[in-house]
Formats: C-alpha cells, sequence, structure tokens
C-alpha cells in the first residue's frame, strides 16, 4: 500500500452512539445492545444497526464508565506472528518498557490476511488504549483511518514510511535486498536465486534483490515466494527447485533465516557444497543462524532495540514532552559474513 492509500483526512469530531441511533432509526439503549448482547435484539435490527456502524466509522467505548480517569493506562501492540524470533524479541522488549513505566500491553496478531484488519483496529480502538504500536502502514485504507481517527501516539515499526501516521521506526526493506545482491556480487557471482515469504516486506526484500541483480548485469536464476509466515519446511521445500538448477555456482537470498536454514539442510542433504557450490545469506540474525552448521551469513538488525525505541517515544509521547521527536527513525542494520559465503 502506498502513503497515498491511506485514505481521506480525519473527519472532524467523534462519532457519537446517538450518532448511530439517529442513522438506524432506533433508541441509543438499541445500539448499546447490539453491540453488548445481540442476542437480545431481532436480526433485522442488528443488522440495520451494523450498517450504521460501519458507514459512519463509529468505534464503541466497550470501558466506559470503567475508570477513574481518562487515561486506560494501556497501549495496545499490533504484529503479524510473534512464532517469529525478531518479533518476539521486539514485543518483549517494548512491554517490559511500557510495563516499567506503569502501563500494561495488549497484544494482538494481526497474521497476514488482510480481509479482517478493520475488525481488528475497531476491536482494540473500542477498549480505548492510550497509544498504539503497528507493524508498518500496510494496513487497507478502512483500517488505517480507524487509527488516524483515534486520535492517540502511534508509532510505526519495521517500515521506513515517507508519511507516517505519527511516527516510524524501520528500514528499506527494498535496500536491504539492494544490498546482499552487491554483497554477493563483490565476492565474484554472477547467477543468483532468491527465495521470499509471501507478505509485503519480505517481498519488497526480495524485489530488491532481484532489481539489484539486473543493474549489476546478473543472471536471476530463480524467484521463488513460499506462504507466510517462514518456516523452516517451507524453506526446504522452496529450494528444491533451486538445487535442481545448481549446474553452477549460485548465491541465494531468502527473506528470513528461517527459510535460509531449511535450504542449508536440504542443500546438505543432497550433497550440495557450501559456499562452493550454493552460497546462502538469510535475514534477520536469528540464534539459528550462528547455531547452525554451517553457521550462515545473515542481515542482523536489532529487533529489540527497536521496541525499546518505540516504547520510549509513546512514553515520551504520553507524557506531552515528545512533540520535538523526528517523525521517522532509521533502524540500522548490517550483513554479518558466515561461513556459507
Amino acid at each position: 500500500m502506498t502513503d497515498a492509500d491511506r485514505g481521506p483526512a480525519p473527519r472532524s469530531g467523534t462519532v457519537k452512539i446517538t450518532d448511530v441511533a439517529t442513522a438506524a432509526g432506533v433508541a441509543p439503549m438499541t445500539v448499546s445492545r447490539v453491540i453488548n448482547t445481540p442476542d437480545r435484539v431481532t436480526a433485522e435490527t442488528t443488522a440495520r444497526v451494523r450498517e450504521a456502524i460501519d458507514r459512519l466509522g463509529y468505534v464503541p467505548n466497550l470501558i466506559a464508565g470503567g475508570l477513574s480517569s481518562r487515561r486506560s493506562r494501556m497501549v495496545a501492540a499490533v504484529v503479524p506472528t510473534i512464532a517469529h524470533p525478531m518479533f518476539a524479541g521486539l514485543v518483549q522488549a517494548f512491554s517490559a518498557a511500557m510495563r516499567q513505566a506503569g502501563y500494561q500491553v495488549m497484544l494482538s496478531i494481526s497474521g497476514y490476511d488482510e480481509t479482517d484488519e478493520e475488525s481488528l483496529f475497531r476491536a482494540i480502538l473500542g477498549r480505548r488504549p492510550d497509544a498504539l504500536l503497528i507493524t508498518g502502514s500496510g494496513y487497507s485504507p478502512a483500517a488505517l483511518q480507524l487509527v488516524i481517527e483515534a486520535r492517540i501516539p502511534v508509532v510505526e515499526i519495521w517500515d521506513a514510511s515517507s508519511r507516517p501516521i505519527d511516527m516510524a521506526i524501520g528500514f528499506d526493506h527494498m535496500q536491504v535486498g539492494a544490498d546482499v545482491a552487491r554483497f554477493f556480487h563483490d565476492k565474484g557471482h554472477d547467477r543468483f536465486a532468491v527465495l521470499s515469504a509471501r507478505d509485503s516486506r519480505a517481498l519488497s526484500r526480495a524485489r530488491g534483490f532481484s532489481d539489484m541483480v539486473q543493474q549489476l548485469g546478473g543472471t536471476l536464476v530463480l524467484e521463488q515466494a513460499v506462504p507466510a509466515p517462514s518456516t523452516i519446511a517451507a524453506g526446504r521445500a522452496g529450494s528444491l527447485d533451486l538445487l535442481a538448477l545448481l549446474d553452477r555456482r549460485c548465491a541465494v537470498f531468502c527473506s528470513s533465516d528461517l527459510l535460509a536454514f531449511g535450504v542449508l539442510t536440504e542443500a546438505r542433504l543432497q550433497g550440495i557444497p557450501v559456499p562452493d557450490q550454493l552460497a546462502v545469506c538469510g535475514f534477520g540474525n536469528m540464534e539459528i543462524s550462528e547455531m547452525s552448521e554451517p553457521p550462515f551469513t545473515t542481515v542482523s538488525l536489532e529487533g529489540a532495540g527497536t521496541g525499546r525505541s518505540a516504547a520510549a517515544f509513546l512514553l515520551r509521547r504520553l507524557s506531552g514532552d515528545g512533540a520535538q521527536d523526528p517523525e521517522r527513525v532509521q533502524v540500522p542494520y548490517k550483513i554479518v559474513e558466515r561461513a556459507t559465503t
């Protein structure tokens, strides 16, 4: 999704339950029942109220009256998965920093399916979090509009958005892929392959790699995409087509360390020498990249540091001291060379 797709500018004023009631032609109490006890309302009335809620963009306050102050002391974090060690470490660091400041973190897993994003954000914002951490800006325009209209501090992580809602802490995924292609080229490679998960960020890294291979005059023998999230099994299965093409030396970039480990496992089982015939680079610098046999080259970035930086930003914004914070912060990364290149 591009920055231009974020949707219209925030509407002035907040949609109230009375607005929904008027639009649906019912009493405010009926709207409340549809939200909280739908079994007590007829299907026809429920459908009419739900249509008004969706049309007006109403976010119900699910904790109204339950707080003694305007602050919930709760922040929400939305990540696609915690099965990936990079996201798990980031969430852990973020939660620890927020908890130390007296905030609890509500964690939501968005997955990689975009069909239910609006419902997810509507449910999260209905709990009235004081702030929000989201993974990138690649959500639907309707979902992002809900976030914009919540008017709370928001930090986007993992993507270097040129037009963040509030603040972005991330990096350029296409640039990462391009840098890996240059790294391989500088080591004398002229045949390349890329194995990527099918999520937007992984595909951006793969595209950056492929584009740079073309610019450098190399030959891209295979581009392979596997379902997200990345797994070792997907790396093994995805490498079969590549390994059949290794009549000459080749360098493969994998969009995650899990895929890279799967490729190495399959190469070892088929007796393909690494790095003499197949050079491998992963992404993420997980523990598995160093403990693998052989340990493999990967792109390293500081996930836990990103989590702590995101927490520090939100805490400054919540205290009123973050007005001078930059809109965008670049997360540094580096290629860690090991035995597979």
